[in-house]
């Protein structure tokens, strides 16, 4: 099969491409604004740098209009990233309606706000790892806008960690696939990189 994205409509472009770009971690992100806070999960997510901190996501347009989430980053500058994980799961796809935008997430998915310590929105109590955020930048991208924002401060649950890191086994992560598709994490293979000396002495990185 070949495609040309030429010859597609933006929505068959969309379907394919989420069906192939698999998992996507999904960016379960709370805001606060003038209707109150709101919740809402995006998969268009990815680590830019780590100096300084920056992350990313997409948010596309609704019905031409910016999102809830896209409008409360604006007006506020700040926002929170909760990581998904298989425990709330359905709560999270719950709050994924394109609801009006006095509804509150946290109440109708069942789930529970907590204060946060740099950033105005709350973050989620049942997720292990939040990170509160400012945004650091906004790009135009086609339909869609691509907010950077700068790490400020991390919560993460102790149980997650191994020898001072995360494990990934332990946080449970819930990758998104295509349609109505999520992918559990329960196995993590190790494969290390080749180790390159390079002329003049060292190793890889």
């Amino acid at each position: 099969m070949i495609l040309d994205p030429a010859q597609l409509s933006p929505g068959a472009v969309y379907h394919f491409m989420i069906g192939v770009i698999v998992p996507r971690p999904i960016a379960f992100i709370s805001t606060t604004g003038r209707s109150g806070s709101n919740l809402a999960p995006f998969s268009y997510f990815l680590p830019i740098t780590n100096r300084p901190p920056l992350i990313g996501i997409s948010i596309n347009a609704r019905a031409g209009e910016p999102k809830d989430t896209l409008r409360n980053i604006r007006d506020t500058g700040e926002f929170v990233i909760n990581i998904v994980t298989e425990s709330f799961a359905e709560h999270m796809v719950r709050s994924s309606g394109e609801w009006p935008e006095d509804i509150d997430e946290f109440s109708l998915a069942g789930l529970t706000p907590l204060p946060s310590e740099r950033v105005k929105a709350p973050r989620l109590a049942e997720s292990p790892v939040n990170l509160e955020c400012r945004r650091y930048r906004e790009i135009e991208l086609g339909d869609s806008a691509f907010v950077v924002g700068e790490l400020l401060l991390a919560h993460v649950d102790d149980t997650l960690l191994t020898d001072g890191h995360v494990d990934p086994v332990k946080l449970r992560p819930l990758g998104r696939l295509g349609g109505d598709g999520y992918m559990p994490l329960r196995e993590v293979i190790h494969l290390a990189r080749p180790k390159v000396r390079r002329e003049g002495g060292g190793g890889g990185a």
